[in-house]
């Protein structure tokens, strides 16, 4: 990625995160940057190209924060490691990240490729792969989406510890993915 667009894209993602999705715009993009708005249209387009940035920009980082894919590590923990940097990514970004639910990724989703790779790689017949990538892709993004909007129903008894209960319960449904990973292997 060019070093400019970086630069612009992180800016943007920075507004974002300080002020909301609502305040994006190009004029207050370009104020970041020390552009005029019109010079930031070389090196993002218009605004829905600025927000398909931010989804690759969303993206890289998601890449980034679960490292490298390596196959000689087990699936399970693969798939584990995938879903807490989801939602890390979903807790360090909560504005923007919804655009990774609303908004399809122009350069391809990493999260879809990843997911592939991982059951693949657990021995899921190729042609229940891409049923169960969308399954997991949904519930990983419907699930991290709905805490950081508000949107999934407190599930705690005790409030005091809702954060770490809601922690636990995220990685058992992990661990309940992994069960329905492990069942379609031994059906099939």
């Amino acid at each position: 990625m060019d070093d400019k667009r970086r630069l612009i894209l992180d800016q943007a993602l920075a507004l974002v995160d300080e002020r909301g999705l609502s305040a994006m715009s190009m004029r207050a993009v370009a104020e970041r940057v020390g552009l005029t708005s019109m010079a930031l249209y070389p090196y993002v387009g218009g605004k829905d190209a600025l927000l398909d940035g931010l989804v690759d920009l969303l993206h890289l980082e998601l890449g980034s924060a679960y490292g490298d894919d390596p196959a000689d590590i087990d699936w399970r923990q693969r798939l584990r490691a995938l879903g807490r940097a989801v939602r890390e990514l979903s807790r360090r970004h909560p504005s923007a990240y919804p655009l990774l639910l609303n908004r399809p990724s122009p350069g391809g989703s990493w999260l879809t490729a990843a997911l592939r790779n991982t059951l693949h790689d657990a021995g899921v017949p190729a042609a229940e792969v891409p049923r169960l990538t969308r399954m997991i892709c949904a519930f990983l993004l419907g699930y991290t989406t709905g805490e950081v909007t508000g949107g999934l129903p407190s599930g705690s008894l005790d409030p005091e510890n809702e954060v770490e209960n809601s922690a636990a319960e995220f990685d058992a449904d992990l661990d309940d993915l992994i069960r329905l990973v492990e069942v379609t292997i031994r059906v099939v």
